[in-house]
């Protein structure tokens, strides 16, 4: 092996140990624990069972996902409903599921063929337990923070101070 090889490999080798007891000393010195799922629901299981069932009626699940991972091949952009009671309450969903046109609530731009159809024919009570439903899907307080201070920052190119 020429000197020069010897040089390289030498250096190579400093790199790859500093490397690992770089990550040693951080793995050692994090203090953050991980904090779990932060996605809950306060909905007694009757009212979750009532809801899942008017949620497979109604096909929710071809644009919208709860408590899964999105597949981006098979779903369209729609918003993932976990945590979206942390969002608004039971009497904005109710509105929105008894508006003839839900787009003059909230509007979207989603091509037409995937936007919010309208609930309004659905019986009271049906409207009513999707409404609770919908408000009982919470997250949990510390990722509201973080996903707020994320989407502020990203908008504005600005830090965030609440």
């Amino acid at each position: 092996m020429k000197r020069g090889e010897k040089v390289v490999l030498a250096l190579m080798a400093v790199m790859v140990v500093s490397v690992m007891l770089r990550n040693v000393w951080v793995n050692s010195h994090d203090t953050e624990k991980d904090r779990g799922i932060p996605f809950y629901t306060t909905a007694s299981p009757e009212l979750t069972r009532q809801a899942s069932e008017l949620y497979r009626q109604q096909q929710c699940r071809e644009c919208h996902s709860l408590w899964s991972v999105r597949n981006i091949m098979e779903s369209v952009p729609a918003p993932a409903l976990d945590g979206i009671g942390s969002l608004r309450d039971e009497a904005w969903f109710y509105q929105y599921f008894s508006a003839p046109n839900p787009q003059a609530i909230l509007p979207s731009r989603l091509k037409p063929q995937y936007r919010m159809p309208s609930y309004a024919a659905l019986t009271d009570d049906e409207r009513h337990t999707l409404a609770r439903y919908m408000a009982s899907l919470k997250v949990e307080d510390w990722y509201l923070a973080d996903t707020r201070k994320a989407e502020y920052e990203k908008l504005t190119g600005k830090d965030y101070h609440p």
